[in-house]
């Protein structure tokens, strides 16, 4: 029998609950309904599911388990809290809520590591809400990494038409020249070279782009150094391993390229950098996937959007890309 999919539910002040139920029962996800169990709070998705017009009936699944039915389509869930729904309204920040986050990570990641789960897929967390609860780490990738014992993972956004992979995330823009380094900048490298070809480019090495961090590539030393001494060297090393890596590129004309496809990947020097062009494009169907674990591990590639929670309006396309990308995913691992 084929391992379940785990969904995390993600903040239950957030739109989390609500973007699940809608991918579940509006039908989108039929066809791999069965293998998705949710990490979560069944009165909590109840009232999302009402709120986003669909009456839904409990039965007991299994032991552990418990069924939320809606016109025909059965939604899994694995009860890991069981909030008060009055003390939980939407859009407020809690540690009771940032306990729970934590505890349905911690279920799917647990699971995924025992081989017990093909994956897990994350609805969005509120970082203050799991600082409240004694969380040090500022967010799901980083967590997942000390808890799979991993030192270096790579955030990559994806998208049908761009791929962006980046050497360094939540940086204040001025301290990313400091912490900026040719080390990084080939860890960044590997690890996305060799989760590309193991998920996404089986049948040919990876290219993969590597982004200036100056303007203009730093114009021979005009505009900064950090290409000559940083990021030139880190691509020639990675040549050296065979690595398709290019660069250092500009970019502002390196993302005409990539999107007409002559890139598999683009690695980015700071978030913005790539989290710009990436929403532009796939501002509802982006995917975020964290590269380096030893487990599937996919998000949606937004927040908690707490000024949505509760209104009926939360989109879910950017789920729906995760549950898919993670499936493909498996596919392929199974196949490599």
């Amino acid at each position: 029998m084929d391992k379940p999919f785990l969904i995390t539910m993600g903040d239950p002040a957030g739109i989390g609950p609500e973007i699940i139920a809608k991918a579940l029962f509006s039908g989108t996800l039929d066809r791999y309904a069965a293998r998705l169990v949710v990490g979560g709070d069944v009165g909590i998705l109840q009232r999302a599911a009402r709120i986003a017009g669909y009456v839904t009936e409990t039965a007991p699944a299994s032991a552990d388990e418990v069924a939320l039915t809606c016109n025909g389509r059965t939604l899994r869930v694995q009860p890991l809290s069981h909030l008060d729904l009055e003390a939980t309204p939407f859009g407020c920040i809690s540690a009771a809520n940032g306990r729970a986050m934590l505890d349905y990570i911690e279920w799917a990641c647990t699971r995924c590591q025992a081989g017990d789960a093909a994956g897990m897929i994350t609805a969005p967390i509120q970082k203050e809400a799991i600082h409240a609860a004694g969380c040090e780490f500022p967010g799901h990738t980083e967590l997942l990494a000390q808890r799979c014992g991993v030192d270096k993972v790579v955030m990559m956004l994806a998208g049908p038409k761009l791929k962006v992979c980046l050497v360094t995330t939540h940086v204040a823009l001025k301290e990313v020249p400091a912490v900026l380094t040719q080390a990084e900048v080939e860890a960044t490298l590997r690890v996305t070279h060799a989760t590309l070809q193991q998920y996404f480019c089986p049948a040919a090495p990876p290219r993969i782009a590597v982004l200036a961090l100056n303007p203009h590539a730093g114009e021979g030393g005009m505009f900064g150094d950090e290409e000559e001494r940083i990021i030139a060297p880190a691509i020639k090393n990675a040549q050296q391993e065979g690595i398709e890596a290019s660069g250092p590129h500009s970019a502002d004309t390196l993302f005409h390229f990539a999107v007409q496809g002559a890139y598999d990947a683009v690695v980015c020097m700071y978030h913005d950098q790539g989290l710009i062009p990436l929403k532009l494009l796939h501002f509802d169907d982006g995917v975020n996937v964290t590269l380096g674990l030893p487990i599937i591990r996919t998000s949606v590639d937004h927040g908690t959007a707490y000024d949505l929670a509760g209104s009926g309006k939360a989109n879910p396309c950017s789920l729906i890309a995760a549950v898919e990308t993670a499936f493909q995913m498996d596919v392929r691992k199974v196949h490599a």
